[in-house]
Parts: C-alpha cells; structure tokens; sequence
C-alpha cells in the first residue's frame, strides 16, 4: 500500500512527498520536502459525509480551535477520489502540534483546558451549522454503531436490558439548541494531541455526529478512567477528580445546563455499551485473542452488575 500510495499522492497533491508510512490501515504519515503530513484513504463515510465532515473541521480552524487543516488537491478538492486496488477516499491533514500525553500526565489541570476545548468546539458548532446547512452527517441513532440489540448476543439478556434502556432514555431527552448539535463524536485521549504550552489539538473528526453535547465530554472522561489512570490513589476520587475539572473548564467557554449535567453518568455507560457492542461487531468471535475474552468479560461483568464508573 505505501509503495502503491506515494505516487498516487504526490500526483494528486500540490507536495513533495518523499515516504508513506502506514500508522493504521487507514491513516499514512507522510513525508515531504515541506514537512509532514497525515493521509487519510479509507471508505468508511461516503464521499458526501466527509466533505461535511472536512468542512466542519476547516471552518474550526479558521475560527482558531486547536484542529488540523486540511490540504486541497490540485483539483482543489479536500476529499479526493483516488484509485488504488479500487476507488478510495483520501483526506491529507497538516501534521498537528504536540504529542499523547503519557497516561501519568493526564492530570485535572490539562483536563480543565480540555473542557474550556470542548466548550469552544460546541459554540463554534452552533456558529456553523447556523451558516452551513450540515445534510449528510447523521443524528448519532442513526449510525450502524448505534444498533447494539443487532450485535450483543440474545443470550446476554441483562446487557441488552440495560442497552435498551439506556438507548430510550437518551432518545427520549428533549433536544435544543443549547444541549444538541454537531460535535466530535470520539474525543478519547489518543485523539487529542497537547504541545509543551499544553495547547490542546483535537483529530480525527471522522466519527462526528449530531449528538447531546454532553457525549463529547463523557467520552473524555470514560477514556481518563479507562485508560489513563496509572494507581497512586483511588480511581473514584481520580475520577471525579478529572470530571470537575473538564466541566469547570467547558462553563468558561459555553453553557451546560444543570439537568445536562445530572447525565453525564447516563452517557458515560451509553459509552461504555457502544464499545461493548463494537467488540461484538469488529471481533472474530470464532478467534478471540485471551486478551479479548478477558476485556469482554470485564465489560459483562461490569455492566451486569449495573456498576457506574462515574458516581458522583
């Protein structure tokens, strides 16, 4: 694929590439006389998706929010078709600032500009889709990742319970402008990138979605407590810990009424049923790895026992 890539960009993009390194079976660090950047080739939205998508993401970083700038093509395309074993879509960022943080130094200081990002992205999300009629990017229900009765067994009828339950409850929450709109859709931690001023950039915006605003914020905060939390104290005090620091720092730069906030435990285990459920999507359950059998049975276990990994 790099060797098949390298040209193809170089053809079809106004740089100098010199390599293509594969970073995921998606995304390619490249390598130019101009600096680096990052190809995106893959079909996992239509063409229509991510030009919406690729739009939302330019228009907030000419507005200044920490985001990747895109590159047009020589056609003056920022998506373009490109032709490899088949037709592909390719996206190339502008490498961002910064680096993943190692998981000790996601502290609530780093957390707290995180939340002020996240404000900022939600205000200006409000800003654009009162300019740019967003058509082709979905409510978040209506995306395939969504469908968790489809891919949790019928056998495991407690996690479907509780799947069903959670999926009706938030459906059935009244959505306004001030609570509802485009955002991120994605923002763990190995999506955000922090520069030695702990500026913070937000990327891969390839899941964003319509959504409660408060997900973005529940997806950073089930990501801290999966994954980042390296002992030294009490994950429950950690976590509440990192929970009032991203809410003090998104109510500087946007509203989060009262009653949005009571939910962020209720988005916190939609997360955490979404990741459950693309196991069961993605995973080969013919050839489960015995670190895939042990996740999932994390997962079973916690939520059959309806354990909230955020009380507050």
């Amino acid at each position: 694929m790099n060797d098949q890539l390298l040209p193809v960009l170089n053809e079809k993009y106004p740089l100098d590439l010199l390599k293509v390194d594969a970073m995921t079976d998606e995304m390619f660090r490249c390598t130019a006389e101009q600096g680096t950047y990052y190809a995106r080739v893959t079909n996992y939205k239509s063409y229509e998706e991510q030009v919406d998508e690729v739009t939302y993401t330019n228009f907030l970083y000419q507005e200044g929010l920490g985001v990747s700038p895109t590159i047009a093509s020589v056609n003056g395309e920022v998506v373009e078709r490109i032709m490899l074993d088949r037709e592909m879509l390719t996206v190339v960022y502008q490498a961002a600032p910064g680096i993943h943080l190692p998981r000790g130094r996601w502290q609530p200081n780093v957390f707290h500009e995180l939340g002020r990002q996240i404000g900022r992205l939600h205000r200006l999300s409000k800003k654009f889709e009162e300019t740019y009629p967003v058509t082709n990017i979905n409510d978040w229900h209506e995306n395939e990742e969504y469908a968790f009765l489809k891919y949790i067994p019928k056998e495991e009828r407690t996690i479907r319970e509780v799947a069903h339950d959670v999926l009706s409850t938030i459906k059935n929450l009244t959505k306004s402008y001030s609570n509802y709109g485009l955002l991120h859709g994605d923002l763990c931690l190995e999506n955000l990138l922090v520069d030695q001023e702990s500026n913070l950039t937000m990327i891969d915006f390839q899941d964003c979605e319509k959504h409660f605003y408060v997900f973005d914020l529940a997806a950073a905060v089930y990501s801290a407590m999966e994954y980042s939390y390296v002992g030294g104290g009490n994950i429950v005090d950690y976590g509440r810990a990192m929970t009032k620091a991203i809410l003090q720092g998104y109510r500087e730069e946007n509203n989060l009424s009262p009653e949005m906030e009571d939910q962020l435990p209720l988005f916190i285990k939609l997360k955490e049923v979404f990741e459950y459920s693309l196991m069961h999507m993605y995973w080969d359950k013919e050839r489960l790895t015995e670190d895939q059998i042990r996740i999932m049975n994390h997962f079973r276990l916690r939520i059959e026992q309806h354990h909230s990994l955020l009380t507050r």
